[in-house]
This record gives C-alpha cells, structure tokens and sequence, in this order.
C-alpha cells in the first residue's frame, strides 16, 4: 500500500481504509489506482478483517479520474492514466474477469466481508464507481455524485455498467450514463444508488461495521457469498463489453475535444459520429 491510502486496523477486526488524497479530493491517478487494487487484495487474503470502511479525507470521497489524466487524453491516448503496460490495456484481463480500472471497483465485492462506502462531498465519475463496489452506502445529503464520464467523451468502465444494473431501474441508469448530471446524496437514496443519508457517514459507516464485527464472521462471510453470486450472472460479458467500448472512445477525435473543451472551458465541437 502506498501514501496514497491510510489503513486504521481496529481491535475488533474493522479496518478503515482512507483515500488520503485530499489536496486533489482524492482524484484518482496510478498510485491511487495501484493503491486501492493492493488494498482490496490484501484484505481478501486476511481472515482477521470482520468488516471495512471506505471514506475520503478533506472535502471530498472521490472526484473521479485526476485532471493531469485527461490531459494526457486530450493528447490522443491513455498511457499513464492508469499505469504502463498491461494494466493500460484496456482489453486485457489482467484481474480474473476484469482489467485493472475495473479492479478498482470489483475488488470490493472480492473482499469476503462487508464493504461501507461512507461519501462525502463528490463522488463523481470513478470515485462512484468505487463507491458503488461497496456492499453498503452511507451519503451525506448534501453529497454531489455523477455518472459523470459523458462530460469527457466516455462510457463508465470501471465496473459501472454491471454495478448500476443492480441497483436502479435501466431508465434511471440510462439517463444518469447520458446526461452526466449531478445528484444529491438525498436523491441517490431515492434512485437506488445509495443505501441512505446520514448527518455523520463515516461514524455511522464505523457503527455499522463494528456492529458486523459482532456477529458470526462465517454467516457474514457466506452471506456475501450468496448475495455476490445472486448478482453476478454475465459479469464477464458486460465488464468486457465495457472495455471493449471504452477503447473505441479513448484518443478518438470527440472524446480528445471532450477533454480540450472543459480545459479550455469552451464550448466543445464535436464532429458527426462516423
């Protein structure tokens, strides 16, 4: 684990782990990618872990992918914005079913015991995706969230597809995934893409867990298992489809003019889709 996240193991077993990012609202970049992938790892192979929590420090969860990263995609191509070699390609399954910027989400649901995501601030574009990993959200209300990849050119492919179709109806997550906008932690309760609000997320997340902590390990643990096999009918098919799609779209003339236009803070021009 890098300085890019803070572990805080509790005596009962909960772990805290905190995106420790905040000068840059916890944005994701290769070390925060390579962080979370790592951490997530290492608490599936731990059998001392009852349950985590996932939080943010500063003002935000996560604000999504890190603005140096689109700038290297508004230059044509998308080496270095998740890392080198195998993990920037986007068709290569280098993480069981997934690739690596899907890892950063599905690692949640590896982890064998259960994951609160407590969100503050943004969760915008991947830092939901990341949220929505977790088996459990606690938002505040106030909380800014947003499919927001369409404002860059871009579909979610860090496991949005197949971890939105569990939780809101196929016209929410439609309209969500074509038009970008920004949601409150109020209204994500009520579309179903958190579990509910709280005044404090992180110390609610905390109460939750260490309540977990105090039930059978082995029930929370099949439980998980029951509940992530429920869901996972052609998982393979969709993160692959996803991938598929984001490749087309990554250094393409309109996704390019996508990121150049918010930098500029224009106007975008795009051209007429072939």
């Amino acid at each position: 684990m890098n300085d890019r996240i803070e572990s805080i193991r509790h005596a009962d077993g909960v772990v805290e782990l905190q995106l420790s990012r905040a000068d840059k609202m916890n944005a994701l970049d290769p070390a925060m990618f390579d962080a979370l992938i790592d951490a997530g790892t290492r608490l599936s192979d731990d059998t001392r872990v009852r349950a985590v929590v996932l939080a943010g420090r500063g003002k935000a969860f996560c604000a999504g992918l890190d603005m140096q990263s689109f700038e290297r995609m508004g230059q044509g191509g998308a080496s270095g914005v998740i890392g080198s070699g195998a993990a920037a390609d986007l068709l290569a399954r280098t993480h069981g079913i997934a690739n690596a910027a899907q890892q950063v989400a599905m690692v949640w649901r590896e982890v064998p015991v259960p994951v609160i995501a407590a969100v503050h601030g943004v969760a915008f574009g991947g830092g939901l995706q990341v949220a929505l990993g977790a088996d459990v959200r606690l938002v505040a209300p106030d909380t800014k969230l947003s499919v927001m990849e369409i404002k860059w050119g871009l579909v979610p492919d860090m496991g949005g597809m197949v971890l939105m179709r569990e939780l809101a109806r196929t016209d929410v997550v439609r309209e969500l995934t074509f038009t970008g906008r920004i949601f409150s932690g109020e209204e994500a309760v009520a579309l179903g893409f958190a579990t509910r609000v709280s005044a404090d997320p992180l110390a609610d997340a905390l109460q939750m867990a260490h309540e977990i902590a105090q039930k059978s390990p082995d029930a929370i643990r099949a439980g998980k298992r029951l509940l992530n096999a429920a869901m996972a009918h052609s998982a393979a098919d969709l993160l692959l489809a996803e991938s598929v799609e984001q490749k087309a779209l990554v250094g393409s003339a309109n996704q390019t003019e996508a990121v150049r236009a918010n930098i500029e803070r224009r106007a975008p021009r795009f051209v007429p889709a072939p």
